[in-house]
């Protein structure tokens, strides 16, 4: 009710992007909601980086209904747009359909695309589908069944070594996007949330501070280095 009733319908423009007083050098995030939600669903996030005065930009994905491919351009301008203001590739943070979302733009844009982020949060995204899926008609739903074409093609087409630049966050407690480990991708990063719901693991408080965590300790120094994290690393006590 906080996200669908609120956030997302009154609140959604707040914070709004920041791209101004902004701490040089250090890797901006740009935020990428899932199926039916929009900018608003970050809200707590944004609110914590606006006081860091971390840039950051969060897209809204529209037509909500369209297909996943269509969402490659404003992923795209975002990309571009924290480059432009920071000076390095910035972190990419997605919720559920988001993710794939993004993979759908790294296809589009070609190996290039991984020179262009610094890494990729992926929160509950059913990277090899979801069983809900097939209750869903809208197109960008279809895509995510189980062994859907859409899904396959993306598969068999995404820039090699993608999961190095991977951090999958999943649940199994997840009621979406299930089977759990649908939401880890080969070679990435796997983190589990126990007994979070699926829209809990875009606002859970332990969730959001390991995440940023995670993007704090990227000094300006290594953000603008193209070495890649190391494939398949799990962080301790995390489950594979």
């Amino acid at each position: 009710m906080q996200i669908f009733g609120l956030w997302q319908v009154a609140l959604w423009r707040t914070p709004p992007d920041r791209l101004e007083g902004i701490k040089p050098g250090y890797p901006g995030v740009v935020f990428v909601h899932g199926f039916m939600c929009n900018r608003g669903l970050w809200r707590l996030w944004m609110q914590e980086l606006d006081s860091e005065q971390r840039a950051f930009v969060a897209v809204n994905l529209e037509p909500v209904y369209g297909s996943i491919d269509g969402y490659s351009s404003a992923i795209q301008a975002a990309v571009e747009l924290m480059i432009a203001r920071t000076g390095v590739t910035p972190v990419v943070v997605c919720h559920s359909m988001g993710g794939l979302a993004v993979r759908a733009w790294l296809r589009r844009v070609g190996p290039q695309g991984l020179t262009q982020v610094r890494r990729i949060i992926t929160l509950g995204t059913p990277h090899r589908g979801t069983w809900m899926a097939r209750f869903g008609h809208a197109r960008n739903a279809r895509e995510m069944r189980q062994g859907s074409p859409w899904l396959t093609a993306l598969q068999q087409e995404q820039p090699p070594g993608l999961g190095a630049y991977l951090t999958c966050w999943y649940s199994n407690c997840d009621n979406i996007v299930f089977p759990a480990l649908t939401a880890v991708h080969d070679g990435a990063e796997s983190r589990m949330a126990p007994a979070r719901g699926h829209l809990e693991l875009a606002t859970d408080a332990y969730v959001r501070e390991q995440c940023l965590a995670q993007i704090r300790s990227l000094s300006p120094e290594s953000a603008v280095t193209s070495d890649k994290p190391e494939a398949g690393k799990v962080f301790p006590g995390a489950s594979q």
